[in-house]
C-alpha cells in the first residue's frame, strides 16, 4: 500500500511522530502530505531549542497550540545576551542585534494566532520584557502554566500582569530572573494566594544597575564572575 492511500486520521498519526524537519521533508513530496503538514491539529505542540529556529518554516501555528517551550541553553547567554546593555561592548550588540527581536516578534505571533495555549516556557531568553509575556497573558486567556527561566529583563512589571491578565493562571515559574524582587513575589502571594508560585534563586541574584549608579567594586566583581 502506498502512503497515499492511507486515510487522514491515519496520516495525521503517522505524522505525529515524527520532529518537524522530517514533517516538513514528508509535506514536500505531494499535495495530499502538504494539507496534512498544514493541518492545525498537528500543531498542539512546539519545542524550540534557540531562537534561530523560529525563523523556520517547519511548524505551523494555529489555534491548537496548547504547550509552547523556547529554551536557549547555550554560553552566549550567559556571556553575551545576559550582559546588561550599556556593558556591552560594540561586538556583543552586533551579535545580539541578530537575534535579539526573534522571540518577542515570534510571541507576538502567538498573541494573534493561538488563543488557546495552555503552557508557555520560555529559558535562556535574554532579550524578551515584561510587555512581551504580558501581551500573550492578555491574548491568550486559558494560559494555566507560565514558565521564565534565566529571562534577565524580566522585572516584577511580570508579576504585576500575572495578577492582572493571568486569570487562568495555575503554576507560575520565575527561576534565576535576576530583576524579580522579594517585594514583588510576596505581592503575588497576597493578591492570589492560590497561585503556584516558585522563584528559585530570583530574588536573591544581583539585579541590573544603570549606567549613572556608582556601583561598589565588589559588586562590579561580582557581576564579572557570573558571566565568566
Amino acid at each position: 500500500m502506498h502512503l497515499t492511500q492511507l486515510n487522514r486520521e491515519c496520516l495525521l498519526h503517522l505524522f505525529s511522530f515524527l520532529d518537524k524537519d522530517s514533517r516538513r521533508s514528508l509535506s514536500l513530496t505531494c499535495h495530499q502530505l502538504r494539507d496534512v503538514f498544514l493541518d492545525p491539529c498537528l500543531w498542539n505542540l512546539l519545542h524550540f531549542s534557540s531562537p534561530c529556529q523560529l525563523r523556520r518554516d517547519n511548524f505551523v501555528l494555529g489555534p491548537s497550540l496548547r504547550y509552547l517551550t523556547i529554551c536557549w541553553y547555550s554560553s552566549r547567554v550567559l556571556q553575551v545576551c545576559n550582559i546588561e546593555d550599556w556593558l556591552k561592548s560594540s561586538f556583543q550588540k552586533d551579535i545580539c542585534s541578530k537575534h535579539e527581536s526573534l522571540v518577542s516578534t515570534f510571541l507576538a505571533q502567538v498573541c494573534h494566532m493561538c488563543p488557546n495555549l495552555l503552557s508557555l516556557t520560555l529559558s535562556g531568553c535574554g532579550h524578551i520584557a515584561d510587555q512581551d509575556v504580558i501581551s500573550v497573558l492578555k491574548s491568550c486567556r486559558k494560559l494555566r502554566c507560565l514558565h521564565l527561566e534565566n529571562c534577565v529583563r524580566i522585572t516584577d512589571c511580570i508579576l504585576d500582569g500575572v495578577v492582572a491578565h493571568g486569570v487562568s493562571l495555575e503554576d507560575v515559574k520565575v527561576d534565576f530572573c535576576r530583576n524579580i524582587t522579594q517585594a514583588g513575589l510576596q505581592a503575588v502571594r497576597e493578591k492570589r494566594p492560590s497561585l503556584q508560585l516558585s522563584a528559585e534563586r530570583s530574588a536573591g541574584m544581583i539585579p541590573d544597575s544603570k549606567p549613572e549608579e556608582k556601583v561598589p567594586l565588589r559588586r562590579t566583581l561580582q557581576k564579572v564572575l557570573q558571566f565568566s
